[in-house]
């Protein structure tokens, strides 16, 4: 069926009490957008940053009044708010997006493919990922960097921790690219189901583990960790995350700005030798070895 959707665009004062109001009057979801063009890196750790100028975006059925609810918009905030009405046809959301997300090629051998398409290189080392929960795809530039680190390593019968899991699509390569057990970490639950499913989906389950932060065995320790994060988390969490890496083994950091790499160089290396820094599109990723 057809939906409708509401945009009110209000200071960040009143995001929240734009949003409880959609909800109440009977709005699917709500969701948030930058209305100036404004990005917001990374917010404090813990915080959920919005931008000064916010759209709030409510999702109703096409049997609505919208026009009511526009009008009990303004009445509470005011009749200089401004609110959009679109109708937005009936569609397969899933179907549409697979118009756009594409087999991608990382490093020399890996593949990422939605399920939906062909196998472009039956012979290469192809994993089948589709947008979900936790979504990650591989077309952020960092999840590509991390992607290509992990295509350029020896992961024969080797540990692996993928710090931060999200999709499990670092997981999973990994262990489609010979490692011999990989654990995820991730804080959010969501994610470790994400990532079991896709497990599961590329027949890796029996050697992938997958954990809660807290929840983590404390006698953990690998070969090689990938953790595409963001600077605050890995500048909070460098002495734990360092820990977890035996001597010899490998790091690839990423999930940060290109100004950050740096400084987060210079923390991590206390425990590794920085091999190398790499950058795209305002991104980076580092590479070290545990000392």
């Amino acid at each position: 069926m057809p939906w409708i959707q509401i945009n009110v665009t209000v200071d960040e004062k009143k995001v929240k009490k734009v949003s409880s109001m959609l909800q109440g009057a009977g709005a699917q979801a709500v969701t948030y957008t930058d209305a100036k063009d404004a990005p917001i890196y990374e917010p404090p750790v813990g915080s959920t940053k919005l931008w000064h100028s916010t759209v709030v975006t409510g999702l109703f059925e096409a049997d609505i009044d919208p026009f009511r609810i526009v009008s009990f918009v303004k009445k509470h905030f005011g009749q200089e708010v401004f609110c959009r009405v679109e109708q937005l046809e009936d569609k397969d959301w899933v179907r549409e997006w697979m118009e756009y997300f594409k087999p991608m090629k990382f490093g020399s051998r890996l593949w990422i493919c939605p399920s939906a398409c062909s196998v472009p290189d039956p012979s290469a080392v192809n994993v089948m990922l589709d947008p979900g929960l936790a979504f990650g795809t591989g077309t952020h530039p960092t999840t590509a960097m991390c992607l290509e680190f992990l295509d350029g390593e020896n992961l024969e019968g080797k540990t692996v921790i993928d710090y931060g899991c999200g999709s499990g699509i670092l997981a999973v390569a990994a262990l489609k690219l010979g490692a011999g057990e990989v654990v995820g970490i991730d804080i959010d639950p969501q994610a470790v189901e994400a990532t079991l499913d896709n497990a599961r989906r590329n027949d890796v389950k029996s050697r992938l583990q997958v954990y809660l932060t807290e929840d983590k065995p404390q006698s953990l320790m690998a070969d090689v960790l990938v953790a595409n994060i963001l600077a605050g988390p890995l500048r909070e969490l460098a002495e734990e995350i360092s820990g977890l890496v035996k001597a010899g083994g490998r790091l690839a950091l990423s999930g940060i700005l290109e100004t950050q790499a740096e400084e987060l160089s210079q923390i991590y290396s206390k425990w590794f030798k920085i091999d190398d820094i790499r950058t795209r599109d305002e991104w980076a990723r580092i590479v070290g070895t545990k000392k």
